[in-house]
């Protein structure tokens, strides 16, 4: 196993990451996250992947992802949303839609700097806040910030560790990516709750009040 990851051309490990995230960033559910913590441990593995490469692939993927799908979300509009929903009905269902909008609203480019960090709204910036007619220039400094910070901050952590841990690199390696995964059932668990509790509420908002019976 060492000696066939030693073969893995760096080219082909970068590409895979800037494509697998921004795919990920442009709306289209992939494990971006996953697939940057593995990466992240295979270059403090391997010298041959250099971790600064590496994090840079992954910042342009995210930051180029979510702008593509930013346009796509201006020109598209909601139809685009309701697409999206008959693709990927568990991710762009209404209430997520509704939440993420929600957010939007309130926080503004805020919401699309910390969405970088939460694995179901990740999918969500770009389009939705094209759709919403975000000014570009607000959406383009959260981007490109929470794409440096999330994409390069990932890659450095996980690499530092990494090799820190050199001794237990193996074992580490494997709780590593469980915990990557579980990080991120969590965070798309706490986001569809609180989506659930969001669309109950606008239901029973939207409820009219009975009329009462004339005497």
């Amino acid at each position: 196993m060492q000696e066939w990851l030693e073969t893995i051309p760096a080219v082909a490990v970068y590409v895979l990451v800037a494509v697998v995230i921004g795919v990920e960033s442009l709306g289209i559910p992939l494990p971006g996250e996953i697939v940057l913590v593995s990466s992240a441990l295979l270059a403090s593995q391997h010298g041959h992947i250099d971790p600064y490469v590496l994090g840079a692939c992954a910042t342009a993927g995210a930051i180029i992802g979510d702008s593509i799908g930013y346009a796509i979300g201006r020109k598209g509009g909601r139809p685009l949303l309701a697409w999206l929903g008959g693709k990927f009905p568990k991710h762009f269902s209404e209430a997520n839609i509704g939440l993420a909008e929600s957010s939007f609203q309130k926080w503004g480019m805020w919401a699309v700097f910390f969405g970088r960090f939460i694995a179901l709204l990740r999918i969500f910036a770009g389009p939705l806040a094209g759709v919403l007619k975000m000014p570009y220039w607000k959406f383009l400094i959260a981007n490109v910030l929470g794409g440096v910070l999330w994409a390069g901050g990932t890659t450095a952590v996980i690499y530092t560790v990494g090799v820190v841990a050199e001794a237990w690199l193996k074992r580490f390696s494997w709780l590593g990516l469980v915990l990557a995964v579980l990080i991120g059932i969590a965070s798309m668990l706490v986001v569809k709750n609180r989506a659930k509790k969001a669309a109950a509420q606008r239901t029973e908002t939207a409820e009219p009040e009975p009329v009462p019976a004339a005497d």
